[in-house]
């Protein structure tokens, strides 16, 4: 029996990097796990493989997170699986790891780009947890991803920071909000990780000056980030709330 057995969990963004590996550690546990993808439907079945793998259960969910509708998509197509598949529409965790970047500074910054990054990092986010809230059950977990970058100056994120920043004070308020129900709302601030989304973290040699800034002396990898999720999310992190956990190994103190 894993410390998750019976729960069941969505994770936005699931399909690769951070969220394939929170996937992964959450089925480990024994969770039910909906995959939410947005294009990359043979990565996310690759994810529901291993999940499978791990010991868990899945099911994979389309829907553009970048779109104003977005959440609503996502919302019914969980609801409906839920329920098609346990009678019922309640689940327990939500994650809501799905996020763009667009590295530029204010001056080479765009309505469009603005605009799209708000949405998926932040937008999206807020309405989606709005739209399942009546679904969420009483002690469950909602854990939004952030960035270290929300805490450290970086020029080139003018937008995507700001956003980040966004679904931390998001995460306190609601951490109050939700308390009487015994939901936990906590922030995960990921630094220098090796995902698709950072080509640098990936990269041998650029990874060697990254890590130069960072106490434990090396770029973080998915999992990294996955095990402290699956923390918050079990019966362990329950006292935990309303925070905003730096997961960077000590990245720019």
């Amino acid at each position: 029996m894993g410390k998750l057995s019976g729960k069941i969990a969505l994770i936005t963004g699931a399909s690769r990097g951070i969220g394939r590996a929170i996937a992964v550690a959450l089925a480990s546990e024994a969770a039910t796990v909906a995959i939410h993808y947005n294009t990359a439907l043979p990565e996310a079945e690759k994810t529901l493989s291993l999940v499978e793998n791990a010991g868990g259960t899945g099911f994979v969910l389309r829907a553009d997170l970048g779109v104003p509708d977005g959440h609503r998509i996502l919302s019914t197509a969980l609801k409906a699986g839920l329920e098609a598949r346990f009678g019922s529409s309640r689940f327990d965790i939500l994650v809501n790891n799905a996020g763009v970047g667009k590295r530029v500074t204010i001056e080479q910054t765009t309505e469009v780009d603005f605009d799209r990054v708000v949405q998926v990092n932040l937008k999206t986010p807020f309405f989606l947890i709005q739209s399942l809230l009546p679904h969420l059950a009483d002690g469950g977990r909602i854990i939004n991803i952030s960035s270290m970058g929300a805490r450290a100056a970086y020029p080139d994120m003018p937008i995507y920071a700001p956003t980040k920043a966004g679904l931390e004070v998001l995460s306190r308020i609601l951490a109050v909000h939700l308390g009487p129900r015994g939901i936990t709302v906590n922030a995960v601030m990921p630094g220098a990780t090796a995902t698709d989304m950072n080509i640098r973290a990936r990269d041998p040699e650029a990874s060697k000056a990254i890590a130069q800034t960072i106490a434990l002396g090396r770029v973080g990898q998915p999992e990294d980030i996955a095990r402290i999720v699956a923390f918050l999310a079990s019966g362990d992190g329950g006292w935990v709330t309303g925070q905003s956990i730096d997961a960077s190994g000590g990245q720019r103190l």
